[in-house]
């Protein structure tokens, strides 16, 4: 079962996917990627606390951005 993210759950537009059990994922097998992390979301940002409002290292000068509807 995929443990959905929260940068997914919250409809991030810069949100890209999920890579599916990938042998370097942690702990659900599981990647989340987007514009400002392509080489995976931090389990922090993915699955933590925090929301990615605010600059984080690594994150290409690109932060949480609501979808347009």
């Amino acid at each position: 079962m995929r443990i959905r993210c929260k940068c997914e759950i919250r409809e991030c537009k810069n949100f890209l996917g999920v890579i599916l059990e990938d042998p370097k994922a942690e702990e659900t097998g599981q990647i989340y990627y987007c514009l400002a992390f392509p080489n995976g979301i931090p389990n922090e940002i993915a699955y933590g606390n925090n929301f990615h409002t605010d600059p984080y290292s690594g994150d290409n000068g690109i932060q949480f951005e609501p979808k347009e509807k």
